[in-house]
């Protein structure tokens, strides 16, 4: 296929992508702006509105991902593309997501119960709402990768950064190889994608040393420490790759904690 074959492929993918999830935010979001009010039977009208669309568009995701992976991995294999589809379950999190667009609603109650005004309760319903929309399709996408880097026999992948901006958390770990079998680490509003990595040999746990060391020396920047090697077990020690519940593997730094429940709210 070639270099620039290849670069044409991901920027066609990263266009084809980008705009499925544009659209869908889109919707949802003017789903929840149009409500008239915020309570249970909304809450459920909601959920009725934008959850065919949610879920379709995430078997569109998964499509596109496999459709893109199959055409890169038979350019590093040799062969011809053979994408075959995937199917993945609509509870991706292992939760109904009936109740997953449900906690937009639960958001904004919780903070009119401790005394925030509506409006600013609206909004961060609508916040958690873009939060779970986005992780979501990252999700769809993580699944298919998965599922289209083993069928096609791959052993290992990266992560490949977005075309806009990037995170520090995401910058590092793009500089790591991960194993197949393992879902790509994400973190909500990630829009980062598994790419393949050629060969089945190891290609041992840092495969881009320039980027590590242009990412820690930006860090140093704003916290005046660097290591030039790039390996200060100080950065492991801060980001890190927790288990989560419904995503799976999370991107994140030591001093993150999940909501346990002393945090829910009594009823």
């Amino acid at each position: 296929m070639g270099e620039d074959l290849r670069a044409a492929l991901t920027d066609r993918y990263d266009a084809l992508s980008g705009g499925l999830r544009d659209r869908l935010i889109s919707f949802v979001l003017s789903a929840f702006d149009s409500l008239g009010d915020y309570r249970d039977r909304d809450a459920a009208a909601f959920a009725e509105r934008v959850l065919p669309v949610v879920l379709a568009t995430q078997q569109q995701m998964g499509q596109l991902t496999d459709a893109y992976l199959s055409q890169m991995i038979a350019d590093m294999m040799g062969g011809a593309a053979a994408p075959a589809g995937v199917a993945l379950s609509e509870e991706l999190r292992g939760v109904p997501p009936s109740e997953v667009y449900r906690r937009p609603f639960v958001q904004m109650w919780t903070a009119l119960s401790r005394g925030h005004d509506l409006v600013d309760a609206i909004d961060q319903g609508r916040t958690r709402l873009l939060s779970i929309t986005e992780t979501d399709l990252q999700l769809a996408r993580t699944h298919a990768a998965r599922a289209s880097m083993e069928r096609g026999r791959v052993q290992f992948f990266r992560r490949r950064l977005s075309s806009g901006k990037n995170c520090a958390l995401c910058t590092i770990a793009s500089t790591q190889r991960y194993r197949v079998e393992s879902l790509m680490p994400i973190h909500p509003g990630c829009h980062c994608k598994p790419e393949p990595l050629p060969g089945n040999q190891d290609p041992g746990q840092v495969i881009d040393e320039q980027l590590l060391r242009e990412a820690h020396a930006a860090v140093a920047k704003g916290v005046g420490q660097s290591d030039a090697g790039g390996r200060s077990p100080d950065y492991r020690d801060v980001i890190i790759t927790r288990e989560h519940g419904e995503y799976g593997p999370l991107l994140a730094v030591r001093r993150q904690n999940f909501t346990g429940p002393d945090d829910i709210p009594a009823a």
